[in-house]
This record gives C-alpha cells, sequence and structure tokens, in this order.
C-alpha cells in the first residue's frame, strides 16, 4: 500500500488553513499517484462533501478552488455562496482569495475534471489548467498563476470542519495521579477468575500505521517509567510487523509481570492479497500460532508447517480483539479496508470474542486536544469521529476509546498515561466477559456429564 503525501509545505498549508475556521485538510487525491485524469479524480473524490483543490506549477504557485458542494457528475451548473478560488504565490505573504461573481454558478458538476470556469482543471486530461477570469470569478492572471497553465501536480483534500470544545465532556475521565495510580493497580492485581489462566491475552489488529506496535511501546514505557521501543514500529507504507508475537509488560525493570499479554500482527492493506490474512487470524485467535511465526505473502499458515501449534487450551486463546484505527484517517478509510475490518469483526464475533477499537493520534488528529491532551473528550470533532468509526463499523460508542501513543516524547505525561491505561482497564473488563463464557460452558459440560452418569439423559 503507497503511502500518499501532501506537497503542501508547512507554510503554504499555514496559509491555506487560514482562509477557513477550524478545519483539517484529508488529502483525497493526488495526480502524480493516481494520474491526471478526470476518471481519477472522480473516482476518489465524488460525494467527498467539502473539497479543496490544490493546483501546484513551476513558477512557484499554488492555486485552485474550494467549494462546500459535492462532486457527483450531474451535469448541473452548482451555486454555492460559500466557494472561492484562491492563489498562494513563492514570495507571498497572504494568500488571495477571491469570491464567486454574485449570481453566477461556482462549477459545472460534470465528467470531467473540476471545472470552475475561470480555472478548469485537467482539461481533456493533460496536466495543465484553462484561465478565463471573469468567468464565475474575478481575477489577475498574473497574481492567480503567475500565467504559468502547465500543472507539476495535483492535488484535491476534502474539508472537515472540526467545531470547538464541548462545555460538557462525552465521557468522565480524570487525568490525575491519584486516577493513574488507581489504574495502574487495578491492572497489576487483575487475576482471571478461571483456573489454568494467569493472563488476559489480546490481539491487536487495525491498518497499516495505526500505531499497533507503538501502543504496546507506550503501555510497556508508561509502566517502566521511561521510553521503552521493544516492539518494532514505524511509518513505512508496508506492514512493520511481519511476524506475530506476544509482549508481556512489567511493572519496572526488574518488577513483576503484569497479568496482561498484547499481541502484535501485521497491519491490514487494501489489497486482499496484502496484509493480514482472515486464516490467519483465525488460527491467532484459537491460539494456534506461535510466538515469532513468520507470515508468509503467499499461504496462510497450515496445521502441518513449522510454527503451527496444535495442541492449545485457553491460556493461547485470544480473550479480546482491540482494533486500532489513525484518528486522522477515519474520514478516509477506503471501502475496500472498511468492507476487510467488517469481515473480521463478523468472523470475531462468530468466535465470541469481545472487541474495542483505540482511536489514536488523536492529539494529530484535533489541534485543541494537540493544546492539551486533557481536551480529549471535550473535542467536538473527536466525538464525531467516535461516532461515525461507531456506525461504520458496527462497534458500540462505549467500546471506542481515544488515546495518544508517545512518538516523540522523551517523557512520561501524566494525561497520555491515564488514557493508555484506562484503555488497558477496559480490555480486561472485556477479557473477563470471555472468561465467563467459558466458565458458563465449561459449567454446561460438567452438567451434562452428571446427567448422563445419573443415567436422566441418555448416549
Amino acid at each position: 500500500m503507497t503511502v500518499v503525501t501532501s506537497s503542501l509545505s508547512e507554510d503554504q498549508e499555514k496559509k491555506l488553513l487560514s482562509l477557513f475556521g477550524h478545519v483539517r485538510l484529508h488529502l483525497l487525491y493526488k495526480a502524480s499517484v493516481h494520474g491526471f485524469t478526470a476518471a481519477a479524480f472522480h473516482g476518489r473524490c465524488d460525494r467527498q462533501g467539502p473539497t479543496l483543490v490544490a493546483a501546484y506549477n513551476k513558477a512557484g504557485f499554488v492555486f485552485g478552488a474550494y467549494t462546500s458542494k459535492d462532486f457527483a457528475q450531474s451535469g448541473e451548473a452548482v451555486a454555492d455562496e460559500e466557494a472561492f478560488l484562491y492563489s498562494i504565490s513563492a514570495g507571498g505573504q497572504r494568500p488571495q482569495r477571491v469570491a464567486c461573481i454574485n449570481g453566477q454558478s461556482a462549477f459545472t458538476d460534470g465528467a470531467t475534471g473540476p471545472n470552475y470556469g475561470a480555472l478548469v482543471f485537467l482539461p481533456e486530461d493533460k496536466p495543465e489548467i484553462q484561465s478565463n477570469p471573469g468567468t464565475g470569478f474575478n481575477f489577475q492572471p498574473a497574481e492567480m498563476h503567475g500565467t504559468d497553465l502547465a500543472l507539476t501536480e495535483f492535488e484535491v483534500y476534502r474539508v472537515e470542519r472540526m467545531g470547538g470544545l464541548l462545555t460538557k465532556p462525552w465521557r468522565n475521565v480524570q487525568c490525575t495521579a491519584e486516577r493513574k495510580q488507581q489504574l495502574m493497580k487495578t491492572i497489576q492485581d487483575y487475576k482471571p477468575d478461571i483456573r489454568g489462566v494467569s493472563q488476559a491475552k489480546v490481539l491487536l489488529v487495525g491498518p497499516v500505521g495505526a500505531g499497533k506496535s507503538s501502543f504496546f511501546n507506550s503501555i510497556n514505557s508508561a509502566f517502566r517509567g521511561h521510553m521503552t521501543s521493544q516492539a518494532i514500529s514505524g511509518t513505512a507504507g508496508k506492514s512493520v510487523t511481519t511476524q506475530f508475537r506476544t509482549f508481556s509488560i512489567k511493572a519496572g525493570k526488574s518488577g513483576k509481570t503484569l497479568p496482561l499479554v498484547l499481541c502484535d500482527t501485521m497491519g491490514l492493506e487494501d489489497n486482499a492479497e496484502s496484509g493480514l490474512d482472515m486464516e490467519d487470524l483465525v488460527n491467532i485467535y484459537k491460539g494456534h500460532v506461535q510466538d515469532r511465526y513468520q507470515f508468509s505473502s503467499s499461504t496462510p499458515l497450515q496445521a502441518d508447517a513449522p510454527g503451527y501449534k496444535k495442541h492449545v487450551n485457553l491460556t493461547d486463546m485470544i480473550h479480546c480483539v482491540v482494533y486500532v484505527v489513525d484518528t486522522c484517517k477515519v474520514s478516509v478509510l477506503s471501502d475496500k479496508m472498511l468492507e476487510k475490518l467488517a469481515a473480521i469483526r463478523k468472523k470475531t464475533n462468530q468466535l465470541g470474542i469481545p472487541q474495542i477499537l483505540l482511536m489514536t493520534k488523536v492529539d494529530e488528529a484535533c489541534p485543541l486536544v494537540a493544546e492539551d491532551l486533557k481536551n480529549v473528550y471535550h473535542s467536538v470533532y473527536i466525538q464525531r469521529k467516535a461516532q461515525e468509526l461507531s456506525a461504520s463499523l458496527g462497534i458500540p460508542l462505549s467500546c471506542v476509546l481515544p488515546v495518544k501513543n508517545y512518538s516523540q516524547e522523551l517523557e512520561l505525561d501524566l494525561s497520555t498515561d491515564v488514557l493508555l491505561f484506562s484503555a488497558v482497564e477496559q480490555m480486561l473488563n472485556y477479557a473477563d466477559s470471555f472468561f465467563e463464557n467459558q466458565v458458563v460452558d465449561e459449567q454446561e459440560v460438567d452438567d451434562q456429564a452428571e446427567l448422563y452418569t445419573s443415567g436422566k439423559i441418555g448416549t
């Protein structure tokens, strides 16, 4: 899976954001990757809500247009009072903003590239623009694009309004030293209420780059009291994790091992032939995959292959599944990824394994949370993303937990630790639900055996 990144510099992005209120830009389409064609544009940008197009040329301009209306290939002229053209020149201090001429349509919603009348992008599937000042918008060509009509790059972003802070948080979490100590004690003292099992085994599942390995490293760091990097993590387009790994955590360098095992595995990819295979996932659930098993890209693990554990018990099985999703990418999860997650959720339900969803990188997703992590449950945007994930994946909102992993910090942070430990507490609670079901099953077996030996039921 290729990682597609924006060509905007930090300064250019700041200038673009200054044209709006509190918004985020999500890259939908990049012509140098997806193709300088109308079909490629529409395939990724239709029915995405408010969008901003960004064109680049050799003269150093970044220019384009914003519309609050959907692209839908309706063939109609679309009026939009919020639409505008803009331009950022190489030496300009402020971006130029041009409103639509009163009474004229903002763009023609056809099957071509974005057509704003005064600016027509990708005409005849060419990496260029047509410039027609006065058609819908008035501007000076030299100020808009420096009269350079050839494009070096063309991008389209989804514009998401973030809202502000809620007066009342949508979930009460106390980020205090007392709460942190309470959570640590709860986790350390946890004991599965089922014979023969001493640790809850939790599997992390999610798209490449969502932060599964980083979550383990963050939990480990918080309990060790300093930064650690036991699980391999990174930002590669392919899954950095290629093995099935089981990680135990100690409370301090020489401390007691926690009653929790976090399991890490390959990331999910859009391509059905890439990333974690469903058969491998089921084998992991049932405890058949040994630690450090190297996944194969060509075939799932077979029962007669090295790395397959034939004889398993409840200790080997997965007791809770945790989906890990990057909050910044919630709105742009592909249909293929959503279908893959839905298929995994269905299979997990069939096996009776409880599930939780972690929203990572909440600080990167919302500037208000970046300013103060305590704002996480006051953030309108984070609440909206949690609701969106809950609806699209069919997971109750009570099972969706925002967290922040340690990524660039050198020191621990109280609020970060509280969110991380709160997530672990929920994992242990859900593992208990799994164990309780096993206790019921054991009791049913015992009851059946008693009835059989007493002669009350036949063979």
